[in-house]
């Protein structure tokens, strides 16, 4: 998932810019970032990259079926 390897990348970088005392409490802090970094998005409705494909692609048969029904209908009304 792209959002993990992103949370992955922002964690590291902000572990790295922290003083050398406070990389004891890395562990404890960069799991409770995760904690509620994950609930604010959970809050927000965000989807995953792959959910939002998956809806695209239906939707674009959706849009293939109704334009074969519409000319149907036309067909239909035409005779």
């Amino acid at each position: 998932m792209d959002t993990k390897i992103n949370f992955d990348i922002f964690f590291k970088q902000f572990a790295a810019s922290l003083p050398k005392g406070v990389l004891s409490l890395h562990h404890d802090l960069e799991k409770n970032l995760r904690v509620a970094l994950d609930a604010a998005l959970q809050k927000m409705n965000v989807v995953t990259r792959e959910e939002f494909e998956v809806q695209v692609a239906m939707l674009e048969r959706t849009r293939q079926r109704l334009e074969v029904l519409e000319t149907e209908i036309a067909n239909l009304k035409a005779k």
